[in-house]
């Protein structure tokens, strides 16, 4: 399956937004890069879904822009006016060529959600490869008003729970896309997201 980071080199701060080409051509996250419609039409000429790992602003900013040039479905787990199809811990979502499952991730937001597939695993912001914190494993901040250490160390748990073997590629949301020994990359962060220091000094 081919994914494109499309606000890789981005200006602005923004997550990382994959477009994964398909059977089911799908945008992980729209981001808050402008011009992202362009970077899409770049590499497709249309869009069947866009999936939302959570609702913070750096993913979902360019959200109007991508509907308005698109009209793709929109999957979510929180209410959103842009969301034509509710998803729930469990559910299916086919992302590109891959048939993932939808694992309930909270923590760092209260309705986040990673896409666990075969191969693949789309991790949002509750799990990283890097991120300026840590190389090889880190995770999401959990030093804002609503956040949870515990509760992204519990969905750290789950997503390993559920990790299948063969899972080679992590997309997250923020820092490099990893290929390689996913497991062992999850299980790193889990490691140090459970010592529960600060992931920024100024945390």
């Amino acid at each position: 399956m081919e994914v494109v980071n499309v606000t890789a080199d981005a200006d602005t701060f923004t997550c990382n937004a994959y477009l994964a080409l398909g059977e089911r051509t799908t945008l992980v996250d729209a981001g808050s890069m402008p011009g992202v419609v362009d970077r899409i039409r770049e590499a497709t000429a249309g869009v069947d879904a866009v999936v939302l790992t959570h609702q913070h602003g750096d993913h979902v900013e360019e959200l109007d822009a991508v509907v308005d040039a698109f009209d793709p479905e929109v999957v979510a787990y929180a209410d959103h006016p842009h969301r034509t199809r509710a998803i729930d811990d469990g559910d299916e979502v086919v992302v590109g060529d891959e048939r993932t499952e939808v694992v309930f991730t909270p923590g760092h937001a209260d309705d986040h959600v990673s896409l666990v597939g075969p191969e693949s695993i789309f991790s949002g912001d509750v799990v990283v490869h890097d991120d300026g914190a840590f190389d090889y494993g880190s995770f999401g901040r959990t030093d804002y008003p609503g956040q949870s250490r515990e509760a992204l160390i519990d969905s750290i748990e789950r997503i390993l729970d559920r990790l299948p073997d063969g899972v080679e590629h992590m997309y997250a949301g923020h820092g490099g896309v990893f290929h390689g020994d996913v497991r062992d990359v999850i299980e790193t962060a889990l490691s140090r997201a459970e010592k529960r220091e600060p992931k920024y000094p100024d945390e």
